[in-house]
């Protein structure tokens, strides 16, 4: 079973540590690299600023283990919700925590926002985690005009 834990500024430890594995493991993933959010910029009140500027930060624990995150923005004057920074570590992947991460995206957005759209961005080559969302009603919405190796996606 996987557990759900909502993530605010004042656990901003947890968000750190799964933040910090996901840059590591997933490097070209993001937005931003493990450098950036090392040494100099590894501060309490940077993570608990990211943690404040974002709707929706949740964690996914697995056999009592955080093993996966995931984000979501509050919708856009087009009334859209992004869902932003997923990953699930690679021995949890195929054990439904993705599942579970987008579902809970999709509930608290379809709870919060009615009627609002979401959207994504996903590697091109990323076939897993384009099937993942598939799943999920989210189908393909043309090449990201922010990064050219990136798809939008929306549900």
């Amino acid at each position: 079973m996987v557990d759900v834990v909502v993530v605010t500024a004042g656990n901003w430890r947890l968000w750190r540590e799964l933040r910090r594995a996901a840059l590591l493991e997933a490097p070209g993933a993001f937005g931003s690299t493990l450098a950036e959010w090392c040494g100099e910029g590894d501060t309490e009140a940077r993570w608990r600023a990211l943690l404040g500027d974002v709707a929706l930060n949740l964690v996914l624990v697995l056999d009592s283990v955080p093993v996966g995150m995931v984000s979501a923005l509050a919708p856009s004057a087009d009334d859209t919700v992004e869902l932003i920074s997923l990953w699930i570590a690679p021995a949890a992947r195929g054990r439904g925590v993705g599942d579970e991460a987008v579902r809970q995206v999709v509930a608290w957005a379809s709870d919060k926002y009615p009627g609002s759209s979401l959207l994504l961005s996903v590697k091109s080559d990323n076939n897993s985690v384009c099937r993942l969302y598939e799943r999920h009603g989210f189908v393909d919405a043309g090449p990201s005009p922010e990064d050219p190796t990136e798809r939008l996606m929306r549900r």
